[in-house]
């Protein structure tokens, strides 16, 4: 990879990169961009909402049940059993083949985010399976008894493994973000289950919900918008194209679903059922920005490349940042751009030794 002055030409490139001086252009090799673009398709930022919302009321259920306000406790648990039940099948969606779930669980690897979310995602299943049918029919109280706080505990990792899951790739609006994207995960998983029980919930016992959806929204605007701040230039994919429009929305979403569950949702319930809906909207349009954020930092080589150069020149990581090239410009009569520099080389080379009398 080499960084050459503006001068046209072919290639991917983009002006201005972190790290990079002034009037440079990143060009990668014969075009083609540093990272692949990840090949995840829409069933997973819809799994990250449903697994948020599965962990998030599974938590608000059991700490109602605690408290003794059963009616919101049941509706919760239904909400957790219906996003769980529905997570594996778009994991499965998206890997293709039914049986490559089943192989993730052939082994358990704590350092493989995907493996142990595997494993959360299964665990948290079968317990909430249990304290739903438990809270609404009676049945297996003796399992319950360990089946509810267990998915309680459970649904915490599984509301922010799935941040883990993508800032362990090498994409870098991803990747720079392993400090905070996990709690714009959390808080909106919290969201989504104080909205979601907010709607299905008579006003009178819904009280603990709608606090909890208000606090969350607040929390899942805050951290978003630090992490993009934090991010610095890195953060340009959330202001472009999909991430930017999804970023928007979502914003405008939670905000106007808050202020309706605030203003009206605690005396009428079709505007708390219209105020939960508009905060899982959002919710989910947040997860989306988060999703198409990392494809277009993944296609555009100046924020792989910035981020190293800096890393380079702070002293924390070893290797060397040329800025000045080899040549001007590609020599198609010498190679590719990408060996030209070594074959211009090896001519002045050839060119600077003496001459071999015959």
């Amino acid at each position: 990879m080499n960084v050459t002055h503006h001068n046209g030409g072919n290639g991917a490139s983009a002006g201005g990169p972190a790290g990079a001086p002034a009037g440079t252009e990143i060009r990668t090799y014969h075009g083609q961009p540093v990272l692949k673009e990840p090949i995840w398709t829409w069933e997973i930022p819809c799994y990250f909402f449903t697994g948020g919302l599965a962990g998030g009321s599974a938590g608000l259920a059991y700490l109602s049940s605690l408290r003794g306000n059963d009616v919101l406790a049941r509706r919760a648990w239904a909400t957790a059993l219906a996003s769980v039940a529905v997570s594996p099948a778009l994991l499965t969606s998206d890997l293709g083949r039914p049986w490559r779930f089943m192989n993730m669980l052939r082994m358990f690897k704590v350092t493989s985010p995907m493996s142990v979310g595997s494993w959360l995602l299964s665990a948290s299943g079968a317990s909430t399976a249990i304290a739903a049918v438990n809270a609404w029919t009676g049945s297996f109280a003796g399992a319950a008894r360990v089946a509810r706080p267990a998915a309680a505990v459970l649904g915490l990792p599984l509301s922010t493994y799935t941040a883990a899951l993508v800032t362990n790739t090498a994409v870098p609006v991803w990747h720079e973000a392993r400090w905070l994207l996990p709690f714009v995960f959390g808080s909106g998983a919290a969201l989504s289950a104080g909205a979601a029980a907010v709607a299905v919930t008579p006003v009178r016992h819904a009280r603990p919900a709608r606090r909890l959806a208000l606090a969350s929204a607040v929390l899942e605007l805050g951290c978003k918008e630090l992490m993009e701040r934090r991010l610095g230039e890195l953060g340009e994919p959330y202001k472009q194209a999909a991430s930017f429009k999804f970023g928007r929305l979502g914003q405008a979403l939670i905000a106007g679903g808050a202020g309706v569950l605030y203003g009206r949702g605690g005396r009428s319930r079709a505007a708390a059922a219209v105020a939960g809906a508009m905060l899982c909207a959002g919710a989910l349009s947040a997860r989306w920005s988060v999703f198409e954020a990392g494809f277009q930092s993944a296609a555009d080589p100046k924020y792989v490349v910035g981020p190293q150069r800096d890393a380079i020149r702070r002293g924390e990581r070893r290797g060397a940042s040329r800025t000045e090239p080899h040549i001007s410009a590609p020599q198609p009569a010498v190679g590719s751009p990408a060996t030209a520099p070594a074959v211009v080389d090896e001519q002045r080379e050839a060119a600077a030794r003496p001459a071999t009398p015959r």
